[in-house]
């Protein structure tokens, strides 16, 4: 008789507990019923009905937009302060720099989100920039955020990087911005594809920031949903709840598939050479 284990059973109750509550919301994403506590039979018209509700497809295209150009935004900034705080060890004002870094990572989203709109408010003031709140704001906003996530993440990997193949690099007269870009890019590669699927699952979900920095015509997803639960759940929200779900799930899946796909390749070559290697050393033996 097989025996579970304490650990095995929390493990199974943990995962329950997480992923029960999104089968659920994905099930009476295809309730017939207007009322979504009430089941009515299968139908997929609240998926149809999506096509209809202009407003709630507009927040979802601009919260990807918005996510999209964060993530890239964030993984270049956070690169570029991960490289200062890992390859410049002292500098005058280090400590203050790497504090500002991740001063985001432990400061409550509603200081920072006041602080930005305070901010926004005094330039536009002062130089009339920016006009408007809208997703511009919001973009800045994000890419403050996120940036730090990313500087943590790329600045332990680049921690681990051996210095010598890029020394051997510039010693044979390579460039240092030419061994940053063919050299150091590449080793760093996964955690800048971590640092940007974060920064975009940061921004498409962030409610608090938005909120301060947005204006008129600028209603981000997590916004729309915000409201739309205070008056009661509609069932148009399971369904694109559901849909973003299978989004992130296949993009996950096909994210790890030719990550494996590229490991797996990497191994053959490494094999590969070290058989040819070793047929060389055999024939110059004999």
């Amino acid at each position: 008789m097989k025996r579970y284990s304490f650990s095995n059973i929390m493990l199974w109750a943990g995962l329950l507990f997480i992923y029960l509550p999104m089968v659920i919301l994905v099930i009476y994403s295809f309730n017939g019923s207007k009322l979504v506590t009430v089941w009515g039979g299968w139908s997929v018209k609240w998926y149809a009905g999506l096509l209809d509700n202009s407003q709630l497809m507009g927040a979802v295209m601009r919260s990807i937009e918005i996510a999209f150009y964060t993530a890239i935004a964030a993984v270049a900034l956070g690169t570029l302060a991960a490289f200062v705080l890992t390859r410049i060890p002292r500098f005058k004002g280090r400590t203050l720099f790497g504090g500002l870094v991740t001063a985001p990572l432990v400061m409550p989203e509603v200081i920072t989100g006041l602080s930005l709109l305070l901010l926004f408010v005094a330039m536009a003031q002062i130089i009339g920039w920016p006009a408007e709140r809208g997703v511009l704001t919001i973009w800045i906003a994000h890419t403050t955020f996120c940036s730090a996530y990313v500087a943590v993440v790329v600045s332990s990997r680049l921690r681990e990087l051996d210095l010598s193949i890029e020394e051997a690099a510039m010693d044979l007269g390579a460039k240092p911005w030419k061994v940053f870009f063919l050299i150091t890019i590449p080793m760093i590669a996964p955690s800048l594809a971590a640092g940007g699927m974060m920064s975009f699952a940061l921004s498409l979900d962030d409610l608090v920031l938005a909120s301060f920095v947005s204006g008129p015509g600028s209603t981000t997803l997590p916004m729309e949903v915000f409201s739309a639960v205070r008056m009661g759940v509609k069932p148009e929200i399971n369904a694109v709840a559901s849909l973003v779900l299978l989004s992130v799930s296949l993009f996950t899946f096909f994210a790890w598939y030719f990550s494996r796909r590229a490991e797996e390749r990497r191994k053959r070559a490494i094999q590969q050479a070290m058989a040819e290697e070793a047929v060389s050393w055999q024939q110059k033996a004999a």
